[in-house]
């Protein structure tokens, strides 16, 4: 090949590898890691993109080249000259493809491995799935159940992960990592948040009518923080006082994500409005008290008109305490009248 020609390939190829490194640098397809195991695996992406806009620049620079140098003239009607296979050129463009490929792998299973390590002093959290809410319990904390996933930075955390009815899929887009919920089974999670903040969690299978609202939050704080939090939560589900308890739980199971209540400053507007409890209790022809209970335990025994039915999870009678469910009761019960 002329030296003219190989110069020509050279500049296609940096012009071509240019264009696709600048889309791929230019804008955000990928969101900020929040947790080392997405730094790892961002890292993974970017090493794959690499490779690829080099494949690219080379394959474009051919290409380019090819149609300008070897287009056939408006009156060549002949057919081009016979061209045999070359054995070195086929051996080079078999082994680098298997270098590269192996290289991938090596590296995501280095990924994979470290990943999956569980480090020291580890936190566990159960996570359970149900139609439509998440919850997350602390074992070590007492059994302190949270509508929130509050978690401290840089401790290693793994997440146990049920699911009470279908498949349901748990992803925080900045960890970096999803993994299924299956009836029946366990499956785990690893994570080290390493940036504080607050991240969605969001139910990536489609798991019924009220699947866009299974969502949640991820709150990484500091470990002091965390340590506070927990204490403050421990004191106020065990209080004998039903107006803290009852908030705790209300707060805690992610009831305000979907209901507005004054009295918790929350506007949810999935479900009914819980300021107007006793207007609802009306018209169902019951008791404000043993209303509110059947409409925790048993949702869709009665459907205020103009909301879905089968949207609420139907086992918080099974998941809340005696105390916690009656607290709850109570705390309702309360705020809706001041309201």
């Amino acid at each position: 090949m002329r030296r003219g020609s190989v110069a020509w390939l050279l500049v296609i190829g940096v012009v071509a590898g240019g264009i696709a490194a600048a889309v791929a640098l230019a804008l955000p397809w990928l969101p900020t890691p929040a947790s080392r195991e997405a730094g790892r695996i961002d890292f993974v992406i970017w090493f794959v993109i690499v490779i690829c806009i080099v494949i690219f620049s080379i394959v474009a620079a051919a290409l380019v080249y090819s149609i300008v140098a070897f287009r056939a003239r408006p009156d060549d009607l002949e057919d081009g000259p016979p061209i045999h296979g070359h054995t070195g050129l086929e051996i080079v463009w078999t082994i680098i493809p298997t270098v590269l490929v192996t290289a991938i792998a090596i590296v995501s299973a280095i990924v994979l491995s470290r990943d999956d390590a569980l480090g020291k002093n580890v936190l566990h959290v159960d996570v359970t799935a149900q139609q439509f809410a998440w919850s997350f319990t602390y074992p070590d904390a007492k059994g302190l159940t949270s509508g929130t996933l509050m978690l401290p930075k840089g401790r290693s955390v793994q997440l146990v992960l049920h699911s009470k009815d279908v498949i349901h899929s748990f992803w925080v887009p900045q960890f970096g990592q999803k993994e299924d919920t299956v009836p029946g089974l366990t499956t785990t999670l690893h994570i080290t948040p390493d940036r504080l903040g607050t991240f969605p969690v969001i139910c990536t299978e489609l798991c019924g009518l009220g699947h866009s609202v299974m969502r949640t939050q991820a709150v990484v704080m500091t470990p002091a923080a965390f340590a506070k939090w927990l204490k403050q939560q421990t004191a106020a589900i065990s209080s004998p006082n039903p107006s803290v308890s009852g908030a705790a739980v209300f707060k805690n199971n992610g009831c305000g994500a979907c209901h507005t209540l004054t009295a918790a400053g929350t506007s949810g507007k999935v479900g009914p409005d819980l300021d107007k409890l006793p207007a609802y209790a009306a018209e169902a022809k019951q008791p404000l008290e043993s209303f509110v209970q059947e409409s925790i335990v048993s949702p869709n025994a009665y459907i205020q008109p103009g909301y879905p039915k089968g949207v609420m999870p139907q086992t918080f009678g099974s998941s809340l305490s005696k105390p916690q469910l009656d607290a709850l009761v109570q705390y309702l019960v309360s705020s809706s009248k001041k309201g």
